[in-house]
């Protein structure tokens, strides 16, 4: 999911990669050794003969050559996470984009292709002949560029044509989107809400189901799903979350929640290491405004091991004597100091699988719902508290955009997993 302010109908690679295209040219100039990885590059995807099949998708072949081409591209992008698996989960969605491209008629220009190129390149403040030249020093053919983005460019295109139509924005949801955003209103929701863990191992099945909960029509069926499938705080209590203002959301969410009502039900939407699916109960407006948030000030604190009984344990204490952010410093006194990280982020910067519990919590408070990845630890999140924003004139042009992006990504994602859902997959 984007923030509200991405623009899908750039390049899509603008939007999916901005994080690692800030990085890239700084790992071109060296500082990150690429090459390194060709140890185990050359001991996994060379095993075989390199243009014979690694991965077979719908019959669509993906080459051992591909997967170690994709694989050095991401790394000098420093792209986070395991380059070889990421190069393995790229290349299978690249071939189910490529595949329902093929079944509308899209397919990418050459001056579509040429103009990403010139874009990608002017991002890290280069010409495209020199970014060629830059990647062919690492070990990267022009190809594998191209091929790269070729895929973000046709699956925009496949978006805007099977979903455009439903992404219109009505003057309506502009208007409350301007009173969420600006805390005008006073707007409070009350949703339920299902996490599902996601792991490499996992994906698929997550994905499946998840596209399958996202079709649910009744608050029975719902609950009955939250409390089978959910790992959050609230699965005993069927999802149900307590009413808040929607200021206090991560931001990417509440251009997604403006267009639902009650009784409707989110598609998949993205957090780190996990996939939540909200439904809407109710809407409602306080008659007095919401502050909207520049920053917001918080701890967590990682107990090693996941939840365990003796982290429990140990949460319910910290829970029980302390009383403000300050106090947890105590506690994690004769602990190694990467343990406890306090933050004062802007919303948008914040994980939105943090920002989600925060937005249930106020000043003080501690929620112990959330894990590390693959729940290596748990951990406990304090806010400690929130700094409003000061008024600013607000675009309904910019609104609407906004909108319109947020809910094609959301109709993307929940296409592209039902794809991979209905896909054969194996490997060699």
């Amino acid at each position: 999911m984007t923030a509200l302010a991405a623009d899908l109908q750039e390049d899509k690679t603008q939007m999916t990669q901005r994080p690692v295209i800030r990085s890239f040219f700084r790992a071109l100039t060296g500082t990150v050794g690429t090459l390194a990885l060709s140890a185990f590059l050359t001991g996994t995807a060379f095993a075989q003969n390199a243009f014979s099949p690694a991965i077979l998708v719908n019959d669509a072949a993906i080459t051992y050559f591909e997967l170690d081409q994709r694989a050095r591209l991401l790394a000098i992008m420093s792209a986070p996470g395991n380059p070889e698996e990421l190069a393995r989960e790229q290349l299978i969605e690249d071939r189910l984009k490529a595949q329902a491209a093929r079944q509308i008629g899209i397919e990418p220009s050459e001056e579509g292709i040429q103009s990403g190129i010139e874009n990608f390149a002017a991002r890290v403040n280069m010409n495209p002949e020199d970014l060629i030249k830059a990647l062919s020093g690492e070990g990267v053919d022009a190809e594998t560029l191209r091929d790269f983005l070729a895929s973000q460019i046709t699956w925009g295109a496949v978006v805007q044509t099977r979903f455009g139509r439903n992404a219109e924005i009505s003057e309506d949801e502009i208007d409350r989107a301007i009173a969420q955003n600006s805390g005008a209103g006073g707007v409070r929701v009350l949703l339920s809400e299902i996490i599902i863990p996601v792991t490499p191992q996992n994906a698929r099945q997550v994905n499946s189901l998840a596209a399958q909960i996202s079709e649910i029509s009744s608050f029975e069926e719902f609950e009955a799903a939250a409390r089978t499938y959910s790992a959050a705080g609230t699965k005993e209590d069927g999802g149900r979350v307590d009413w808040m203002n929607v200021t206090k959301l991560p931001p990417a969410l509440r251009p997604v929640l403006s267009a639902m009502r009650p009784g409707d039900v989110s598609p998949p939407l993205q957090l780190p290491n996990a996939v939540a699916i909200f439904q809407m109960r109710s809407v409602a407006e306080t008659g007095r405004a919401a502050p909207n948030y520049a920053a917001i000030d918080y701890i967590t604190y990682l107990l090693p091991g996941g939840r365990t009984e003796e982290n429990l344990q140990e949460a319910a204490r910290i829970r029980a004597t302390v009383d403000r952010c300050d106090d947890l410093f105590g506690v994690a006194f004769d602990k190694p100091e990467e343990l406890l990280t306090r933050e004062n982020k802007a919303p948008n910067e914040i994980p939105k699988d943090v920002g989600l519990e925060l937005a249930k919590l106020d000043d003080n408070e501690i929620s112990t719902n959330l894990t590390t990845a693959n729940g290596q630890s748990m951990i406990v999140l304090m806010l400690c508290g929130r700094t409003a924003t000061l008024d600013e004139e607000i675009s309904r042009e910019d609104v609407a955009q906004s909108l319109r992006n947020t809910r094609l990504e959301s109709y993307a994602n929940s296409y592209l997993s039902q794809l991979r859902a209905q896909a054969r997959i194996s490997e060699k």
